[in-house]
Formats: structure tokens, sequence, C-alpha cells
């Protein structure tokens, strides 16, 4: 019998001795014991299996996209709430898409307190050999959640917040709420094992996002009960499916908050004049552009969240003012691109995005928002819509814009890039990032560009510039047909 299953047998006899409460209320009691979590202070747990890309399908439709996992380490503190994931993976290509050859990835993902951050380990070939770090202001309540969601630190948690507890279908649910707002139900069974944890965090698309973790497999790792199996979905996919190997009890966890992360970046918007009324709005990792036409303004893009939509707002009545932003262009619905689009429908813009996005932003954007109530929330006002569904024309009378749906791109099934004719200037996102000026250009062709490239010729578009919505620099063409490895002049 291991340790942990010893310290359940001795307090049942001696809360049994004492007539402490009934079955059902010993059961938190017995379940923390079998998962030794008193003594626990800090566990480190590995393994193997699969993670996906939350935020990122490549359909409205469809799952999160899978990567396997070569390795899967979490160290938890619970005396301080910090944690440090570190995960090697690669992309699983699923049947019928073209992607990048997948690449192995390996990411540090870090917690402590109420700063979340990333380290990424140099690139092979990089010049600096030093890692990258990167505040992750939005990864906290997600983090926070994989802590107290673990077992040990459920019961923790559970027994702090005086947890309630009910008799449900041979088990018993444990349900409290931690710091205020964030509610955490889990199941236990007869076996005094934790089988399922569900949380809700804020998503700026989806709202109030379920986060459920399953436990299954218990054995015994150096005297404690541990699962040996862990599962867990956001927002009805899932993210995570993990065999656990190995675990550490009360490793020494010494996580320091860097000072790269020590204060989250302030959103800035950084104004870049393109042609007359034509301006590129960067400042981040995500840009975005503004077309001022003749008593409105076209913007195309509005991603991450609420901050930076606010901060395109701002900008604009400074670079544009006096007109209203009267359409807000959405290439796409991953994630990273649709999790401002709720300003914008708040602040009066019809949402211009292809065919399917639509149903899919009236569905999710139905959810509640009360974790985090954004502006929309708080207006409830109704989302405005034109759909593109192969080419679609916004004018003025005097300029032309031009919406066109990319045909065939696996990056995502309900995509589109904005061409200016009279600019000739192409607007896209994700399927051709340019790279610095000095870049060397990669070993093979991304298949995304090829497709952009392939979509520029078969709608006969007269691009000169491309104005693309991540990297470093405004391209050309010349420079996209050099990244897909065609180095003559001809179109």
């Amino acid at each position: 019998m291991s340790k942990s299953l010893h310290a359940v047998a001795a307090l049942a006899a001696a809360l049994a001795a004492a007539g402490c409460g009934t079955q059902q209320s010993q059961h938190l009691d017995l379940a923390s014991a079998a998962a030794g979590s008193d003594a626990i202070k800090s566990i480190e747990f590995s393994g193997t299996g699969r993670w996906y890309q939350f935020g990122q399908a490549p359909n409205p439709g469809l799952p999160w996209p899978p990567f396997e996992v070569q390795n899967y380490s979490a160290d938890i503190d619970y005396q301080t709430a910090s944690a440090k994931v570190e995960i090697s993976r690669k992309q699983i290509i699923e049947p019928g898409r073209q992607r990048p050859a997948p690449t192995l990835q390996k990411v540090d993902q870090y917690i402590s307190g109420a700063t979340a951050w990333n380290v990424t380990p140099p690139a092979a070939n990089a010049p600096n050999p030093a890692p990258t770090i990167a505040a992750q202001p939005a990864a906290v309540e997600e983090r926070a959640a994989e802590i107290w969601a673990s077992p040990q630190g459920f019961f923790k948690a559970a027994l702090q917040n005086h947890a309630q507890q009910q008799a449900v279908n041979g088990g018993t649910e444990v349900a409290f709420t931690s710091g205020g707002k964030y509610r955490y139900v889990g199941f236990i069974n007869g076996q005094h094992q934790l089988e399922k944890v569900q949380t809700w965090i804020d998503n700026p698309v989806l709202g109030d996002t379920l986060v459920e973790t399953r436990y299954s497999h218990y054995k015994d790792f150096g005297g404690i009960q541990f699962p040996g199996h862990i599962t867990r979905s956001q927002g009805g996919h899932p993210v995570l499916d993990i065999d656990v190997a190995e675990v550490k009890v009360n490793p020494a966890v010494t996580i320091a908050i860097p000072q790269e992360a020590a204060k989250a970046p302030a959103v800035k918007v950084a104004v870049n004049k393109l042609a007359d009324g034509v301006y590129y709005l960067t400042g981040g990792t995500h840009h975005s552009v503004a077309i001022d036409q003749k008593d409105h303004i076209v913007l195309v893009e509005a991603p991450q969240n609420e901050a930076r939509s606010l901060a395109l707002i701002a900008k604009l009545q400074e670079v544009i003012p006096n007109k209203p932003i009267k359409y807000l262009i959405n290439t796409h619905a991953h994630f990273d691109h649709s999790g401002g689009l709720r300003t914008f429908v708040d602040a009066g813009a019809t949402i211009v995005t292809p065919q399917p996005n639509q149903a899919y932003y009236q569905t999710v954007w139905a959810a509640p928002h009360t974790l985090n109530p954004d502006r929309l929330a708080r207006s409830n006002k109704p989302a405005q819509f034109e759909s593109v569904n192969g080419k679609h024309v916004l004018s003025d009378g005097k300029r032309t814009i031009e919406i066109h749906a990319l045909a065939g791109n696996s990056h995502n099934d309900a995509f589109a890039a904005v061409y200016l004719p009279k600019e000739k200037i192409l607007i896209e996102a994700d399927a051709y990032t340019p790279t610095a000026a000095n870049a060397p250009l990669p070993p093979s062709p991304n298949p995304y560009s090829v497709n952009l490239f392939d979509n520029i010729r078969n709608l006969n578009l007269d691009v000169e510039r491309i104005a693309a919505l991540h990297g470093p620099r405004i391209a050309t063409l010349a420079n996209l047909r050099a990244a897909i490895g065609l180095q003559t002049s001809s179109r």
C-alpha cells in the first residue's frame, strides 16, 4: 500500500472515531489525503502525447489543430502559485491539408502569481544565442487555472475556499469559488480519485470559456496516487492529451520573474502612410490597415483583444478625425486576428468577413462575458455583417476596396485578402509573412505563400506592394516570388 493510501486509511479511521460529519462531507478530506496534498508543496510530472493549438482551427467548425508532444514537463509550486511547463512539439498535418514542413518547437511557459511569460530557445543558426523572453499577460488566467485544476492544487484550493460537496453519480461533486470570481467544480469518484475539474476563464472571442481537465489511470508514483492519463479541453475541443511517465514530489521549483516580463508592454500603435488615405498601423506583433474614404473609415483587421482595438480607435481619431469606422474587414477567424472584433461591433462598425465566419461569430458572441465584461457585453449591440463569398467590393465612389476569398489556402478555409486597385496594394495576414530584408530565404516554400501567389495570378491582381499583417516590413511581389522560389520576373 502506498503512503498516501495509508494516510487515507488512518484519516478515515480517525474521522469515524471522532464522529466527524457524514461520509459525504468526509470525501474531500479523504481524497486530499489520497493525493498526499498536505505534504506536497510542489510537484513535477512529465510525459508525452498531444497538444492542440487553441484558437487556431483551420475552419470555424473544426477542432484546434494537433501537435505531437515529444516531451511535456510541468513543475508547480503551490506555495507561490508558480509553474513552469516545458513543451517540445511538432505539428501533425491533417489529411488533405498542405502545411509548412513540421519542425520541432520548444517553448517554456511560466506563471508566477499574476505574471505570465514565455521563454523560447534561440534557433540553431540564430546570430544571438540568448533565449527570447516575452510577457504573456493574456495567459495568466489559463495558467493559474492549470495550477489549481491539478489534483493536489484542486484539493488545496477546495479546502482553503470551503468548498461545497454533494453526492453525484456514485461520487462527490466539489465546488468552490476562488479569487472572488473563478468557479471550480470537481468530481471525486468512489476510490477517492479526482476524475474531472471544470473551471471558466475569459477569452476575447468566446467569453466565459469552459476549461475541463479529466484524470484517469491512477498509479502509484513514488508513494502518491497520481493520474497516468490527463486530458484537457478548452472551448469545446481538446487542447492536451498526455500519458504521464514520471512524477516527482516536492522538487525544488525556483521561478524568478524576469525583468522583460515584470511589466507587460504598453499597447502602442505606430502609423506609416502607404499612400494618400492609406495607413499601415503597426507597433506590435499584429498590424492593421486603415483606409480613409469620403465620409468614413474602413479598417482591415482587429487583432488580439479589446485593448488593441481601443488603441486603434484612439489613434484613428488622431489620424483621420471626425469620421466613423464604418467597416471592419476581418481576414479570418483565428483568435489572434479576431479577438478585437467585438469592440468594433460596439463602436457601430459592420463586420466584413468570409461567409462561414458570420454564423460562427454570431454563435460564440452570444455566450456570456461575465468574467471580464467588454464593451459589447455592456452595450449588447447587435452585430452587423457583410459576408464575403468570392469577391466583395466596398466603394465611396472614388476609391474601390476589393475583398477576395483566398481559394484553397490550407491555413484557413474561410480566408480573405484585401486589394486596393488604385494603389496596387495587397493586404493579407498569415499567408505570407515577410522576413527582415537581410534574412535568408526559407529552405522550402511555404504552401500558404505559394497559394497566395497563385490566387494573385488567378485573380489577375496587379500587386506592387504587400502590406502583411505580420512581419517587420512592407514587401513587394518580387519578395513574395523569391520567398516561394520563383526568381524570374514573369507573373
